[in-house]
C-alpha cells in the first residue's frame, strides 16, 4: 500500500511587517485596537509591487525542500494553489518549475480554491501519490492579495496579506494524510468575491476584492465545524484524537468559534493571523510550518488541516505528521 506523508514543510513572508498603526499612518480611516478587536490581525506582509507570486513560492519551496533532504529534482509533481497567479499562463506552478531548475518533465498545475486552495491541492496530490504515478509532490500556497485590495476599504483591506507556504509530499509505506474532504457551493459566491475581469485590455466589472463580512462568518464557522467531524469520522477518530487544530487564519473570531464548535481548546489551536493576517491559500502552510519550527508540532502528532474561501469552497486534511 502507498500513502502520502508530509516531509518537510516551509514559509516566507515578504518585506517588513505592516502594523495596524502603519496602515493609520498610510491614511487608512481605522485603528490597531478596531481592527485587532474585530480580527485579530495585529500585522501583516505588503509584497513589494515587482514582487510575485511565483517568486514567494519559490523562497517558501526552497525551505520545504531543504526540509525534506531532498533535492528539486527529486520533485515530480508541482501544484501551487494561488488566487493571485504572475499571469493569465502560464501557470504560476510551472513558472515556480523554471524557478527550481527542475527539468524532468513532472506534472506542474495550479488550482484556485482561493482560502481552501492548499487543503484542496493537499488533497490532490495525496490523491496522486497514491495511485503510485507520483513520488514526491510540492504543494504550495502563495498569494499577493494586496494587489486585488480596495485600500479604501477598511472593511477588507486591513484582512489580507501576502506570503506563501509549502510542503513536500512523499511516498511512503506508513500512513501519512488519513482523511481528505473537499466541498463546495457556487450559490454562495456573491458575498466574497472579485466580481471583475480584463476584456480586451479593460477591466470589467469590478476588480477588487468584496465580502460581506458577516455572511462569510456565519457560513465559515458552520462548515468548518462539519468538514472537522467529516474527515475525523472517516479516519475512525475522535476530535480527542488531534493533537492539533490548523485551520484557516482569516480571524481570530473565527478560530475562535470553530474551536468551541468542536470542543477543541485554544491552547490546541494554531493561530498565527496576528503576525500575517489572511493570507488566503498560503495562511494553512504558513501557520503549519511556523508550528513545526517553533517545535509545537512534532512527528507523530495528529493535525486537523481546514479552509473555507470563496466560491464557496470548503475542506479537511486530517494527517498524521
Amino acid at each position: 500500500m502507498i500513502y502520502a506523508r508530509v516531509a518537510g514543510t516551509g514559509s516566507f513572508l515578504p518585506g517588513k511587517p505592516v502594523t495596524n498603526d502603519d496602515l493609520v499612518a498610510r491614511g487608512i480611516e481605522t485603528s490597531d485596537e478596531w481592527i485587532a478587536e474585530r480580527t485579530g490581525i495585529r500585522m501583516r506582509h505588503l509584497a513589494e509591487p515587482d514582487v510575485t507570486a511565483s517568486q514567494l513560492a519559490y523562497e517558501a519551496s526552497v525551505r520545504a525542500i531543504e526540509a525534506a533532504g531532498c533535492q528539486p529534482s527529486d520533485i515530480d509533481l508541482i501544484i501551487v494553489a494561488t488566487s493571485t497567479p504572475d499571469y493569465i499562463f502560464p501557470s504560476t506552478a510551472a513558472l515556480l518549475q523554471a524557478r527550481l531548475g527542475i527539468t524532468n518533465g513532472g506534472a506542474v498545475f495550479d488550482l484556485q480554491a482561493v482560502c481552501t486552495g492548499f487543503a484542496y491541492a493537499l488533497a490532490t496530490a495525496e490523491k496522486f501519490i497514491r495511485s503510485g504515478s507520483n513520488k514526491r509532490a510540492l504543494v504550495v500556497g502563495a498569494e499577493v492579495f494586496s494587489r486585488i485590495l480596495d485600500w479604501n476599504d477598511r472593511g477588507t483591506c486591513v484582512l489580507f496579506g501576502d506570503g506563501a507556504g509549502a510542503v513536500v509530499l512523499e511516498a511512503s509505506a506508513r500512513p501519512g494524510i488519513l482523511a481528505t474532504a473537499l466541498h463546495a457551493d457556487g450559490s454562495h459566491s456573491p458575498i466574497l468575491s472579485v466580481p471583475g475581469q480584463i476584456n480586451r485590455g479593460v477591466v470589467i466589472g469590478d476588480p477588487f476584492l468584496r465580502m460581506d463580512g458577516q455572511a462569510v462568518f456565519k457560513f465559515a464557522v458552520k462548515v468548518l465545524g462539519e468538514v472537522a467531524r467529516e474527515v475525523v469520522e472517516q479516519a475512525g477518530l475522535t476530535m480527542g484524537d488531534v493533537d492539533w487544530l490548523i485551520p484557516h487564519q482569516a480571524n481570530m473570531r473565527i478560530l475562535q468559534a470553530t474551536g468551541k464548535r468542536l470542543g477543541v481548546p485554544m491552547e490546541k489551536v494554531i493561530a498565527t493571523v496576528a503576525q500575517h493576517g489572511n493570507t488566503s491559500a498560503a495562511s494553512i502552510p504558513l501557520a503549519l510550518d511556523l508550528a513545526v519550527r517553533d517545535g509545537r508540532v512534532q512527528r507523530g502528532q495528529k493535525l486537523l488541516l481546514e479552509g473555507v474561501g470563496g466560491g464557496f469552497t470548503w475542506g479537511a486534511v486530517l494527517l498524521e505528521f
